[in-house]
């Protein structure tokens, strides 16, 4: 227990270091989160409204899963060096995978029988997407926005070795926090990633069309009818 009053204590003492690197942590894990959203998001949405691609959506989840955190950040290192921009990089190629294969699951799951009857009403492609599709798989691309965010955060910590920076700075340099720095850091890491979930909860549950929110499924993929299934991380 003295390890953990002397993690609450150093907290006190150096609250202005924890709040900079806090700032510092949350600029990179929102610049990946960000950068993970323009490039997976639309594609996943795209290719689930196609019903396409599905092997790319599986691969890509199975590669996510498979990929350690630490080999990507020495492939990382190598190719790019050490700094912002690896960090960033190596974030993206973690959490890419999560948000494209619940977008696409997400949109591909939905209803055949209501996009049918909403092209019978006379609608075009883009909107039975933009009015029936999404609106029905936003629970479960936010599940997936939800869990690339938290994983970015308690991931970024290890960007500190490529030279990212952010609270991953205090938990690697023991010799200079001392023990109680470390369990610190780690305990403000923790708290961002539950205030971020909390937070994306609230969010997706404002942005859920009301007929859905609790709705049996509304957090679990609904993988395609036929071909194989890409699975949703929720």
């Amino acid at each position: 227990m003295g390890d953990f009053a002397d993690a609450f204590e150093f907290m006190g003492s150096h609250l202005g270091l924890l709040v900079s690197k806090t700032g510092d942590h949350l600029v990179l894990s929102g610049a990946a989160v960000g950068v993970s959203l323009l490039i997976a998001l639309p594609l996943g949405v795209w290719l689930g409204h196609l019903h396409r691609g599905s092997f790319l959506a599986v691969g890509a989840s199975n590669i996510g899963r498979a990929l350690p955190s630490l080999a990507v950040i020495a492939v990382g290192i190598g190719l790019l060096g050490i700094g912002f921009g690896n960090s960033m990089l190596v974030l993206v190629v973690l959490a890419v995978p999560i948000v494209l294969t619940n977008a696409y699951a997400a949109v591909d799951g939905v209803d055949r029988d209501v996009v049918e009857a909403a092209r019978g009403m006379g609608m075009g492609p883009l909107q039975v997407l933009a009015r029936v599709e999404l609106p029905l798989a936003i629970p479960l691309i936010f599940a997936g926005v939800r869990t690339a965010v938290v994983y970015v955060i308690a991931t970024a910590t290890l960007a500190a070795i490529a030279g990212g920076g952010g609270l991953g700075d205090i938990i690697y340099n023991q010799a200079s926090y001392g023990l109680p720095g470390v369990l610190a850091a780690a305990f403000w890491v923790a708290g961002l990633a539950l205030l971020a979930e909390l937070l994306l909860a609230a969010l997706q549950r404002a942005v859920t069309p009301r007929g859905l929110r609790g709705a049996p499924g509304a957090a679990a993929a609904v993988g395609p009818s036929e071909g194989p299934r890409a699975e949703a991380v929720a």
